[in-house]
């Protein structure tokens, strides 16, 4: 069961394109065309062994499937293939139940529409892909790649849009190292499409710059609530529809420093309380919860406190998104990553706690507990100090 939703895993985000070119892929050549020429191997076989009448007519559902998966040019081929043992067979192979020009006209047909249906889905193909370069480009440009061991941090992290065809959404997730210490910010913007894209953008923005220049981490909480306040003014200026002038995040800001080796500072925005990890077991970070950003309007004076807690140099600090916290089964229960987590500390403690492990681990039970139908975008996001 595990190494079944490893493999969902992979296929999550990936579009119908994309998965039908892998299944019909062999080191990286297409083998699609043996599908539609074996059937039409089948159906000469049985139509000269057996005599079945008219079975030969049957060559016209060749370049149909060929239409389906093939290329253009493949299609094309396999139709005019069809055609040729059409006529060997009506006339050469067999001198009973002759089909005659209507069955010919039938087979030319099909294998003119099937070329033509080919060329509309492969231009349809083209621009999904194209599109999905699009979309890649600027998940990689909002959520940037980070390399390991930055800012002294171990970490691993995984993304799972619950769009597969727009494959960016309003998770966010950064490491800023800084004179001041290292920054870690995960967060989640409310409603979805490219508005919350854009104010993902613009809070990681915020939070690049004032994660690295502000020493005090209530500071950049400020920063990054006044930020969110000035981009919902602006999208309310432009006179933006659909809520994106109302939008609001939750988040997580968490702050290592040298000074600090076993405790954190962190900021939680309305954010599901990140998860402590270690071989010991498992713990919620103890932290006060206050309003999301962009709520500074509503109560102004308000803003969450910086927490100091304990966090051992063995231990994990598991920051998910509410896609896998609101994952439910068939019977509409919630998703607890803790119970597997616990699970599998029991039996291999030391490993578990291993960012690039523990992601993986949250990733396949959210996906097990879902059954791969994600309601919302997931991000499961580990960090832990580098262990030396």
């Amino acid at each position: 069961m595990t190494g079944r939703w490893k493999f969902v895993g992979r296929l999550v985000g990936r579009t119908d394109v994309e998965l039908r070119h892998e299944l019909f892929s062999v080191r990286g050549r297409s083998i699609s065309w043996l599908f539609p020429l074996a059937l039409l191997a089948v159906i000469a076989v049985i139509d000269v062994t057996t005599g079945a009448f008219q079975v030969i007519s049957w060559t016209v559902l060749v370049p149909g499937i060929a239409a389906a998966i093939c290329g253009v040019w493949t299609t094309a081929g396999l139709g005019v293939l069809a055609v040729c043992v059409y006529l060997l067979a009506d006339l050469v192979w067999q001198d009973h139940n002759h089909t005659g020009l209507p069955g010919l006209v039938l087979v030319l047909l099909g294998s003119v529409i099937a070329v033509v249906a080919s060329s509309v889905r492969v231009r349809g193909e083209e621009r999904m892909l194209h599109m999905r370069d699009i979309a890649d480009t600027t998940r990689r440009t909002v959520l940037r790649p980070i390399p390991q061991g930055w800012g002294g941090l171990d970490h691993a992290a995984v993304y799972l849009a619950a769009d597969t065809e727009a494959r960016v959404g309003g998770d966010f997730y950064d490491i800023q190292l800084g004179p001041h210490g290292t920054r870690v910010l995960i967060g989640d913007v409310q409603g979805k499409g490219l508005g919350a894209v854009e104010t993902a953008s613009a809070l990681l923005g915020t939070f690049r710059e004032t994660g690295y220049y502000e020493a005090d981490l209530l500071t950049v909480a400020e920063r990054l609530d006044q930020r969110l306040l000035r981009h919902r003014q602006h999208t309310q200026g432009l006179g933006y529809s659909g809520g994106d002038g109302d939008r609001f995040a939750t988040a997580v800001l968490v702050g290592f420093s040298d000074d600090l080796p076993d405790a954190v500072d962190a900021v939680v925005f309305g954010h599901e309380p990140p998860l402590v990890v270690g071989p010991k077991g498992v713990r919620r970070l103890e932290s006060e919860a206050g309003l999301p950003l962009g709520m500074a309007d509503i109560a102004p004076s308000v803003l969450p406190p910086v927490c100091r807690v304990t966090l051992a140099r063995d231990e994990t600090l598991l920051l998910m998104t509410d896609g896998v916290t609101e994952a439910r089964d068939p019977e509409g229960r919630f998703y607890q990553p803790a119970e597997d987590i616990v699970r599998a500390l029991a039996v291999d403690p030391d490993g578990v706690v291993a960012p690039q492990r523990l992601v993986a681990l949250v990733r396949d039970g959210t996906l097990r507990h879902c059954r791969g139908l994600l309601v919302d975008d997931t991000t499961i996001f580990a960090v832990r100090r580098v262990v030396k």
